[in-house]
């Protein structure tokens, strides 16, 4: 099968054995894959001690086509299905320890990433895999990440006191995570003001159902004299700049969810206690979800509350081209991978 494999030389597209599946696992043939910011830092080098070495992809749409022992219990052949869970736990998860049983199986000690879907075929465990109905588009693949990583942000509101009505920050609203949350938090009910760079993106975070939509420069300023502060901001630029910000925006007692994971060569996000002292802020950090806010996105999208805006579509070889053009902000939304073989 085709697959995109990284090295420190580049990415290639090469020929791999097809997959097998084993005890708990099902064989997808991917028929289409997300291309997610995670994956151009993970291409670039851009996280310091996280090596460049083999797969790439994590969120993707496709087909059950072979069923190791055990995993007809919840899956079956010729099933649609989406796979990825943002990557990080998404693999597998133990089911009984403390992360688990808390509803936090990314920090289970056993846990196992999804990497690698940019290929024709992959093999997942299959309790990981969430049905798709098929009013559900293939090209709503980056659901599986950044759709559920928004889900996930602000499913966090309500759980720290943060309800319908409310004001929410988005910052880096018209991005790839941030425009499921404009969608997401307009479905709930919430007030939305969008931050993000350039007339263009601006005027979509507003046709998603924002508020308001400004640009960085003002939205301190703006947050303060026409909200008194909003109620929570998330974070979903991946600069450290965009935390400082966030810190800004913030009523006294608001709530701050870094959800971003900028390059380590951007440095530190840091507070000054005087700042921190009198905004007196809860700072959480909210990072992909789970199986069943899978689900429940799914039936979100499956409603038409949430679509995915997908303004690039490609192939395998024109992964690198794709990144280039994701680093420097070229389009607006989501770019997929359509053509898995070549």
């Amino acid at each position: 099968m085709k697959a995109i494999q990284m090295s420190d030389d580049g990415l290639t597209v090469e020929d791999l054995p097809e997959p097998v599946a084993g005890a708990d696992e099902a064989v997808v043939r991917i028929s289409t894959a997300g291309v997610c910011h995670s994956d151009l830092h993970l291409a670039r080098g851009d996280w310091m001690g996280i090596p460049r070495a083999g797969g790439l992809g994590h969120e993707a749409i496709g087909v059950v086509e072979a069923l190791g022992p055990g995993a007809e219990r919840y899956v079956q052949e010729g099933q649609r299905v989406i796979l990825g869970l943002g990557g990080a736990g998404g693999g597998y998860w133990c089911g009984a320890c403390r992360y688990c049983l808390g509803g936090r199986p990314r920090h289970c000690a056993q846990n196992q990433t999804v990497m690698g879907v940019f290929a024709e075929q992959y093999s997942i465990w299959a309790k990981a895999l969430v049905p798709v109905p098929d009013n559900i588009d293939d090209n709503e693949a980056p659901l599986a990440c950044g759709g559920l990583t928004a889900y996930s942000a602000v499913r966090k509101l309500a759980a720290n006191g943060i309800g319908p009505g409310s004001t929410i920050g988005v910052i880096g609203a018209a991005g790839g995570l941030g425009h499921y949350a404009v969608q997401i938090l307009e479905a709930f009910g919430y007030r939305v003001l969008g931050v993000d760079v350039g007339e263009e993106r601006l005027d979509f975070v507003t046709s998603l159902g924002a508020e308001r939509a400004v640009g960085p420069d003002e939205a301190a300023g703006v947050a303060g004299a026409e909200y008194g502060g909003v109620d929570a901001v998330l974070v979903f630029a991946a600069r450290v700049a965009g935390f400082h910000l966030g810190i800004q925006m913030l009523r006294q007692q608001g709530l701050f969810v870094g959800v971003g994971l900028p390059p380590t060569s951007d440095g530190n996000f840091e507070i000054n206690p005087f700042e921190f002292f009198w905004r007196d802020p809860t700072i959480i950090f909210s990072a992909v979800g789970t199986v069943q806010e899978m689900r429940e996105l799914v039936a979100l999208a499956a409603a038409g509350k949430v679509k995915t805006h997908v303004s690039r579509t490609g192939s395998l070889g024109e992964l690198e081209t794709i990144f280039d053009e994701l680093e420097s902000g070229a389009y607006l939304g989501r770019a997929v991978l359509t053509d898995l073989t070549s």
